[in-house]
């Protein structure tokens, strides 16, 4: 078959595909390819809903699901598509966040409820994150993927050659494009978010006013990027923009738009704050598992992340990291083949040992090539040390179960960073400190401001730690220098 007949077959297939399926936005109310049915994006949900509770956990407040489900519920009216079988849940993360799943499942964070200082911010995450579902950004978003696959498809029966040797290039083009998409996906559910919580009485200004939260946790965390790199746009241009579509909205409706900073502060008192030390904690360089009675040593300067399922480490360069699971097995041997099955090892040493007193294996491994069609078996197994992954596992056996700790890094740095994950392995060991075992959660309480001053003020006179005064201004929304006045609400971190 020539170039020209092949090229064109591709181009039929893509009218086919937008004939069969094309269908009007319910929100901007264009016709447009819609590969996801409504009955698939409800399957979607109802698929996704079980993994999303085992990866992070439900958060139990009867007062807070209440609300939540009030409000969705609400909101779910007014907006463009009111027929879908909303459901609204609060997991269990102190990271702040909150997220949507297509077919109508909303999850918010106890994190980002802690952070809220009133009704109507809540109010504007909850409608953008339901404009995500009524715009049918899932479905927007597989379209575009499948007409970038295409795209590369038809530049590679045009040109091979050229195509062939800028493949990578051409797909982080293809990638940036992608993102851009999500900005746009994401700024259309800003101007949702506007629109939903307006329409239920909030004043959407308060939404604005949260971006100016969300830029100040990017700012302190450090790892801010440019915004052409980034899913989202910069917290600091939404907070403008949102500002303006809140004006606008307001001007072309006039009413009285609700805040309702009071009702919601004494709904959040007692709201737990960070990570719950029930699932494991990072205290002086060490992680601890009251529950599971275990811990191990962090390296230097490693950032983290803990979740039901794992916990993640991993080094600034981004040169090494350490992941820690159960592993799948009975046995250290069942384990070890499971594990070298399910993530297609190649299997390069494996070692009996005991860590601590408890029976391990140590398996080097790296991850096997992918098998290319008509392409030497000899070849195959010439892989790049820079680009293969090498993976060192640590298989313990402690109290019943059998835990996997991997150390990944490419087969090019994998000497450099052993060291240290043996360091951190060969430390594992039992908790038996009662003052780490019995550690209680931080919970956010709501104080009554006791004189006027300014934040700093305040926070001293309540207690609170000057080293923690930037934690709470974030989480009060406000600046040390603010002024406070007596008989404010505010929010104070306390066990």
């Amino acid at each position: 078959m020539n170039v020209n007949k092949l090229l064109t077959r591709l181009l039929l297939g893509v009218i086919t595909i937008g004939l069969a399926a094309c269908a009007r936005n319910p929100v901007t109310g264009k016709r447009e390819i819609s590969l996801m049915s409504t009955e698939q994006e409800i399957a979607i949900g109802k698929e996704s809903h079980p993994s999303v509770v085992a990866t992070m956990g439900l958060y139990e407040d009867q007062k807070l699901n209440s609300f939540i489900n009030e409000k969705g519920k609400a909101m779910a009216k007014v907006s463009h598509r009111p027929d879908l079988p909303y459901q609204f849940y609060i997991v269990d993360s102190p990271v702040v966040n909150a997220f949507a799943v297509p077919g109508g499942y909303v999850y918010f964070t106890r994190g980002i409820l802690a952070h809220f200082n009133n009704e109507a911010e809540f109010a504007g995450v909850l409608g953008h994150e339901i404009g995500h579902i009524t715009a049918k950004h899932a479905a927007r978003s597989q379209k575009s993927q499948l007409l970038s696959t295409l795209a590369l498809i038809g530049g590679a029966v045009l040109a091979p050659n050229v195509v062939g040797q800028n493949m990578e290039a051409l797909q982080q083009g293809l990638g940036l494009l992608s993102l851009k998409y999500s900005r746009d996906h994401e700024s259309e559910s800003d101007e949702l978010g506007v629109e939903y919580s307006s329409k239920i009485g909030y004043d959407a200004n308060q939404m604005a006013d949260f971006f100016g939260t969300l830029k100040r946790l990017s700012d302190n965390s450090g790892n801010a990027v440019p915004q052409f790199m980034s899913t989202h746009p910069d917290p600091g241009n939404r907070y403008t923009r949102v500002h303006q579509l809140a004006k606008e909205y307001q001007t072309n409706h006039a009413a009285s738009y609700q805040v309702n900073r009071d009702q919601y502060l004494r709904m959040i008192d007692g709201i737990m704050y960070g990570e719950d030390p029930k699932q494991g904690y990072v205290e002086n360089g060490q992680f601890y598992h009251p529950e599971l009675k275990f811990q191990f040593p962090v390296p230097n300067g490693w950032q983290t992340q803990n979740s039901p399922s794992q916990f993640q480490m991993a080094g600034k360069d981004g040169k090494s990291a350490m992941i820690l699971l159960l592993a799948k097995g009975n046995s250290l041997d069942e384990a070890a083949q499971n594990m070298v099955k399910e993530l297609s090892l190649n299997v390069l040493e494996n070692t009996k040992t005991t860590i601590n007193g408890n029976p391990a294996y140590v398996i080097i491994s790296q991850q096997q090539p992918q098998q290319q069609q008509g392409q030497p078996q000899q070849q195959q197994q010439q892989q790049d040390p820079k680009t293969t992954l090498q993976v060192g596992t640590w298989l313990i056996q402690y109290n019943n179960a059998i835990y996997a700790l991997h150390g990944l890094s490419s087969a090019a740095d994998f000497n450099g960073s052993f060291n240290t994950f043996k360091q951190v392995a060969s430390n594992f060991r039992a908790l038996t400190d009662p003052t780490k075992i019995n550690r209680k959660p931080e919970r956010i309480f709501v104080k009554t401001v006791p004189r006027d001053g300014s934040f700093r003020e305040v926070m001293t006179a309540l207690g609170m730690p000057a080293s923690r005064m930037e934690e709470l201004g974030v989480l009060n929304g406000q600046k040390a220098d603010d002024r406070i006045a007596r008989g404010a609400a505010i929010k104070v971190i306390g066990q």
